[in-house]
């Protein structure tokens, strides 16, 4: 059946990426729980915290490749993902384009479990260079997200973007290109700034 051309778009997700360091940080339930009650798409990216902290402890006791140690990292992210759902249960946990499509389309907020897309995803460098920061701005671009929010420990500087970002080492040097695509804005908030922001209804439909 052909799309019907007066149908109204389909909603762009909200990316919002929570880095691994906010893990064990007393707001962060808080957090979880308020984007588990928001009533637009959201869609949330981990990062791998202590998960991928311990691939990186035993890469040089191992001797372990680049390669396999990116791949351990995104199964750390999908660890603390499931963490976080665990913590949060109104989050729907997404593996691909189209679960994901199906939680916007239903105004259901989402969580991403990395695992299928991202090791499927053979133009990733299979780096340490490339990490969670950097996976959350693919997939947002990937996906026609309309929007991309970085929550960390630490903010941006005021007028500061992308490039300022990884030159002061706040994300990755290869963030700016993948957030490069990404159609919508593109911003760093503290943990404390996000909990006040996705509190306030901002995220209420």
């Amino acid at each position: 059946m052909p799309a019907d051309p007066l149908a109204a778009p389909a909603p762009r997700p909200h990316v919002v990426k929570l880095g691994g360091s906010l893990i064990g940080a007393p707001a962060l339930s808080r957090l979880l729980q308020a984007l588990a009650r928001a009533r637009t798409p959201v869609l949330l990216v981990t990062g791998g915290g202590p998960f991928a902290d311990a691939v990186r402890e035993a890469q040089p006791r191992l001797g372990l490749s680049d390669a396999a140690c990116h791949r351990m990292a995104i199964l750390a992210m999908e660890q603390t993902a499931l963490a976080f759902a665990d913590l949060a249960p109104g989050l729907v946990p997404v593996d691909s384009a189209d679960a994901i499509a199906r939680a916007s389309e239903g105004a259901r907020p989402a969580i991403w479990l990395p695992a299928r897309m991202a090791l499927a995803a053979l133009e990733l460098p299979e780096s340490w260079a490339l990490t969670s920061d950097s996976l959350a701005a693919w997939l947002a671009g990937s996906i026609g997200a309309g929007r991309l929010t970085l929550v960390k420990s630490a903010p941006a500087a005021p007028g500061s973007g992308p490039r300022d970002w990884a030159a002061g080492g706040l994300v990755d040097p290869l963030f700016p290109d993948y957030a490069g695509s990404i159609a919508g804005p593109v911003e760093v908030m503290s943990l404390e700034a996000a909990l006040g922001h996705f509190t306030d209804g901002s995220l209420a439909a």
